[in-house]
């Protein structure tokens, strides 16, 4: 049997697509499991074990749509459902299962604030798009694979090698950022050393918070590549980290986490910490929030109270139980 799983974006969707594809490659002695994603997502899937072959988008669909033809595919799990999807599906001919968005449900929670979408994971999601071939849910968290062999002594200074808080301050969008000053804030109520994440983007705000702090912090944004990132998260003692792709990828992990949520809520997605034994979901119920599934550019309401108003000691404490 040969199947083609489909996710093209974004970094914390395809993260969950990765017990699916675990599951395929173990419940089904004998299979060929293939990927395919957009190029920029390529990380994400080297060196998994379960994958026999990658496939990336081509910059037509035309030329993807040849490369799935030629390798002779049995079925399509499809786990993106878009318009693209649909022509790949459409033009191939070949038998294909299709993850169930329910888009008109989280368009309605969100336009009217209600709760129509069930808090089912979106691992749990995707795999019913496969349960037609008998596969089920192993109980294991995702997967994610380390390019390189690092060591501590080559990424950070010796005062934050030994049980450092990784506090993740970057994301795409800034209703998804908690305020520096609130960042600061709480920096000062942890008692173990400090490392910041990020990338170039929130390198001047990780700047800002480690002058504030002083020794305690160290600033690693925008020096570490990804790769690098996810090897200090997966040596932190605890980690702290908005809605944003290295938070997600550190449930593959282990590692206690503190996941904070301003504007969006991982209810509506189905994107709450997967597998992580250890976890403090962080989040204030306001009439205003969520204010959009993904993220905003500002607060619509001007107050962002959503994580100004988030308070602290639960987070602190949480971090500071040894």
């Amino acid at each position: 049997m040969k199947i083609l799983v489909i996710r093209f974006s974004s970094m914390g969707d395809i993260i969950y697509t990765t017990p699916v594809v675990r599951c395929l490659k173990k419940q089904l002695p004998g299979a060929e499991i293939h990927f395919l994603t957009k190029p920029a997502f390529k990380y994400i899937y080297d060196n998994n074990p379960y994958v026999d072959k990658l496939l990336l988008l081509k910059p037509t669909l035309s030329e993807t749509i040849e490369d799935i033809k030629a390798e002779g595919y049995d079925h399509i799990v499809d786990l993106h459902n878009n318009l693209r999807t649909a022509i790949i599906k459409l033009r191939t001919g070949i038998h294909a299962s299709t993850y169930k968005k329910q888009t008109i449900r989280k368009w309605l929670s969100l336009k009217f604030n209600l709760k129509l979408v069930p808090p089912v994971h979106l691992v749990d999601r995707y795999l019913k798009a496969v349960a037609f071939l008998g596969v089920t849910n192993d109980g294991k968290p995702i997967d994610y694979y380390i390019k390189k062999d690092y060591q501590l002594p080559a990424l950070l200074p010796a005062s934050h090698q030994h049980k450092y808080i990784a506090f993740v301050i970057g994301a795409t969008h800034f209703t998804k950022r908690m305020p520096n000053e609130k960042i600061i804030s709480i920096c000062r109520q942890i008692s173990y050393p400090i490392v910041l994440l990020g990338g170039n983007d929130v390198k001047v705000n990780g700047d800002e918070i480690s002058a504030a702090i002083g020794n305690n912090v160290h600033n690693a944004c925008g020096i570490t590549s990804l790769d690098e990132s996810v090897f200090l998260v997966s040596k932190a003692h605890k980690v702290i980290g908005f809605d944003t792709g290295l938070t997600h990828i550190a449930e593959a992990f282990n590692v206690p986490i503190v996941s904070i949520w301003g504007g969006t809520v991982p209810e509506l997605l189905g994107v709450q910490p997967y597998m992580v034994k250890d976890v403090l979901v962080a989040g204030i119920d306001l009439s205003c929030r969520p204010c959009s599934k993904f993220g905003l550019e500002k607060c619509p309401l001007g107050h962002f109270k959503c994580m100004y108003d988030m308070p602290e000691q639960p987070i602190s404490e949480f971090v500071n139980i040894k």
